[in-house]
């Protein structure tokens, strides 16, 4: 994609996209030309679509497509474009700097109504990404970025609070094993080859849900079968795909979108007990490269936020785990953090701390702080010794038990309660002890 490039109108934007060079790959000839043609994404763009209800409307607003790689944001955003009939610039934050997005800006007071298409805005460092919010603002532009990566990471408040946010989804697999036979049938090359179809699944598995790679894998495995020397008919099958395919790494990228949805399943496997799957997604992360000590913090807030007081030791583990990774690292690292998964994963659970704080700190943003009650306050000086600081106050150890029922909320929070106990055998005898300090103080 040229960088800076700007056209008088949309067609030739959308002519220069869509018009596949001599010898074009199978997936630049595969393009969709119209929104009719474009595959997936019903939600945005099916009659009932939100996009497709602006294009009705005959606007279209600032806007972020956030899909995996291959699922059709760049050809959306030129399809979107030439349907509104609007001016048409593009720009590659792989290569483009502050400069060029100023002169595309520059060209396009002149032309009001361009969309600007940015492909991997995620890539535009927070200067160049301030330098189009002038722009967006005034109407000067209309934005469409794409990036494969979470918006809410790697695009700046100030852009984010000026473009909707669309997320393209994975294509399915009927979706998937469609394009494969409309290709064959339609695409002008492979069309003249007598190709059959018996299987699918290495197609679908080696491209990963990318429309792009599974069509230039299509391509290299006709291409590159042999016809039966009787019929001419070329079989594909998951065999002839796995034996024609080049060996392929692993979807997971610690740069790319795979990273969050990874470590989210990681996470969400240890939360919900099952050691195999996060064992499993633990290995995904480390063959990929992933930074072990990356996984390691996440399991120092995993032990916290959902093991919490149902297990407090499940800190204390993975504190150590976090200090034993950064001093062996790999690749003996593995079996520490390892460890620390199968313990956090089978250990009982409880968020009850995590949500008693998120409480706590809700409620001092919704009504502010309140005054410490006198009996609690510091008296350094003589005249908060005057004043009554620290009077009245009952030092815990003093007392049987060393408990005194005292006051130490303010005053207009007497009696709130954050920490609700757990429904575990630990909590359940924390519980206990509250209620025979407290009694129905706090309602425990």
């Amino acid at each position: 994609m040229a960088t800076g490039s700007l056209f008088d109108a949309p067609e030739p934007a959308f002519n220069a996209l869509l018009t596949a060079r001599p010898g074009a790959p199978l997936a630049e000839r595969r393009r969709p030309r119209t929104l009719d043609e474009y595959s997936g994404q019903q939600h945005l763009i099916g009659p009932e679509g939100v996009l497709r209800r602006y294009l009705k409307a005959g606007r279209l607003p600032s806007l972020i497509l956030w899909g995996p790689p291959g699922v059709g944001k760049t050809t959306l955003a030129h399809l979107l474009a030439n349907e509104l009939k609007q001016p048409f610039a593009a720009l590659s934050a792989v290569n483009a700097g502050v400069k060029d997005v100023r002169d595309v800006i520059e060209k396009a007071r002149r032309q009001r109504g361009t969309v600007l298409f940015i492909d991997e805005i995620h890539r535009f460092s927070k200067s160049q990404q301030d330098a189009l919010l002038g722009a967006v603002e005034q109407g000067i532009v209309t934005l469409i970025g794409a990036t494969t990566e979470n918006p809410s990471f790697e695009v700046i408040p100030a852009v984010l609070s000026r473009a909707q946010v669309y997320v393209l989804e994975s294509l399915s697999k009927d979706i998937l094993t469609d394009i494969v036979d409309k290709a064959l049938a339609e695409d002008e090359v492979l069309k003249l080859k007598k190709v059959r179809m018996q299987d699918y699944h290495a197609l679908l598995t080696i491209s990963g849900g990318d429309a792009r790679k599974l069509l230039n894998l299509l391509e290299i495995v006709v291409e590159s079968a042999h016809p039966d020397p009787k019929t001419g008919e070329i079989v594909i099958t998951d065999e002839v795909v796995q034996q024609l395919a080049q060996q392929h790494l692993a979807r997971y990228d610690k740069g790319g979108e795979m990273h969050y949805d990874v470590i989210s399943a990681f996470i969400k496997s240890i939360r919900g007990s099952d050691p195999n799957a996060a064992l499993y997604y633990l290995a995904v992360m480390l063959e990929g490269g992933e930074d072990p000590k990356f996984i390691a913090r996440r399991l120092l807030i995993l032990a916290s936020e959902d093991v919490g007081m149902a297990n407090p030791n499940a800190l204390i583990l993975a504190q150590s785990c976090f200090q034993a990774v950064t001093v062996i690292g790999m690749p003996e690292g593995d079996i520490i953090l390892g460890q620390a998964v199968v313990y956090l994963a089978t250990s009982p659970k409880s968020n009850a701390s995590y949500k008693a704080i998120r409480e706590a700190r809700a409620l001092v943003r919704q009504q502010g702080v309140q005054p410490v009650p006198i009996p609690l306050r510091n008296a350094p000086t003589k005249l908060m010794k005057e004043l009554g600081y620290g009077d009245e106050y009952q030092y815990s150890h003093d007392y049987a038990g060393n408990f005194a029922a005292q006051e130490f909320m303010p005053a207009a929070l007497s009696g709130q309660r954050f920490y609700h106990p757990g429904h575990n055998a630990q909590e359940a005898k924390i519980q206990e002890r509250l209620r025979q300090w407290w009694g129905q103080k706090y309602g425990y």
